[in-house]
């Protein structure tokens, strides 16, 4: 149990520390984005610095900025409603929450799937994103790789909350 703790923590740092990063480089491009149009709007044109491709960087870093987000909080992920479960004892509660997170795994697997077949595929057509030209391979694989760790924390959390009853494992301890 406490091997799938570490894991399980060491994997939402990961998670954590790619939301974190793909956030800053959003948050960058569109700072960037938004002072060269000012720039170019208060020069009346005469300075036409703009970065190129904004909204498709945008985009990508956004993806990778929720998948990862979801994968590094997946334990807190559910709202608990106590109407009906105020009286049932805590280690039930936590076995349904363990439960519960089957759901996310499963969309985990399904989402890897999907999104390594579509980089797969991009890359036998050579497929690139319309402004930058950025092959769209490692930019599929890149996000099933974040999928397959919102399926692994999934799973961990699915086998701490069901198996073991441990507060985290299953439904969300604040």
């Amino acid at each position: 149990m406490q091997l799938l703790t570490t894991t399980s923590h060491w994997l939402a740092r990961l998670g954590q520390l790619v939301a974190g990063i793909a956030l800053l480089a959003l948050m960058s491009v569109t700072m960037a984005d938004v002072l060269t149009r000012l720039l170019f709007r208060l020069s009346a044109g005469s300075i036409n610095w703009s970065v190129s491709g904004s909204v498709e960087l945008v985009s990508y870093l956004m993806m990778f900025a929720l998948l990862a987000a979801m994968a590094a909080n997946i334990e807190k992920s559910q709202v608990v409603v106590e109407a009906f479960s105020h009286r049932l004892p805590e280690a039930f509660k936590q076995r349904l929450g363990g439960i519960y997170l089957i759901g996310f795994c499963v969309l985990g697997v399904l989402m890897t799937l999907g999104l390594w077949q579509e980089a797969a595929s991009a890359a036998r057509r050579g497929q690139v994103t319309q402004d930058l030209r950025i092959p769209m391979g490692p930019i599929y694989q890149f996000g099933a790789v974040l999928c397959a760790l919102l399926a692994a924390r999934s799973l961990i959390h699915v086998l701490l909350g069901s198996l073991f009853a441990t507060q985290g494992g299953g439904a969300n301890e604040q």
